[in-house]
């Protein structure tokens, strides 16, 4: 069965993407330094190779806030994943979109999109994408698991992830140490 798994890039005072996100700059001024770990360019970058492989094995579908996706579609020139259908949560639904790279874009509400793509997904993860929209699904019960990559780090300001929300979470083995610090945490249903 699928999970429902919010993975991101964070800094040590907890944002996601920088200030003054704009077309220009979909990850705001400076947010793209919270990916370089990525490449596995920094200490240890072997490491963070090996944690970026296992999470594109793991994507069966995503989960994507509407301001995500108006800021990311050029970018990524179609789905985030290649070939992998994305479910954009929106109150502005329209038909079907066909990314560039073969995946397909479909627009419904919050418990809609989760659902679907839940069946989408099979056996792989549904990755969120946007803490706007990983907010969401945290308050409405349907997040799984929530994997940060701590960057070391400090934006000073930007958007932040959890904004006000409360939750505990259970610690899911080790954190493991690249030039990032990776963690994984299961969110128990309420």
């Amino acid at each position: 069965m699928s999970k429902v798994v919010l993975d991101v890039s964070m800094s040590l005072d907890g944002f996601t993407a920088g200030p003054n996100v704009r077309d220009e700059e979909p990850m705001g001024d400076g947010g793209e330094q919270l990916h370089e770990w990525m490449a596995g360019k920094g200490p240890d970058g072997g490491v963070d190779i090996g944690i970026r492989q296992e999470l594109d094995a793991s994507v069966g579908a995503t989960v994507i806030g509407r301001r995500t996706f108006d800021f990311g579609l050029g970018p990524w020139g179609g789905t985030p994943w290649p070939g992998v259908p994305s479910f954009v949560v929106t109150h502005r639904t329209r038909e079907d979109l066909l990314g560039d790279n073969g995946g397909t874009f479909a627009f419904d509400g919050l418990q809609a999109a989760a659902r679907r793509a839940k069946e989408a997904a099979g056996d792989k993860d549904v990755l969120v994408l946007g803490a706007a929209v990983a907010r969401q699904l945290l308050r409405a019960g349907l997040l799984d698991e929530v994997r940060i990559h701590l960057v070391p780090l400090l934006m000073g300001e930007g958007t932040p992830l959890f904004a006000g929300e409360r939750a505990e979470l259970i610690p899911q083995g080790e954190p493991v140490a690249g030039s990032v610090t990776h963690l994984r945490y299961s969110v128990p249903k309420p």
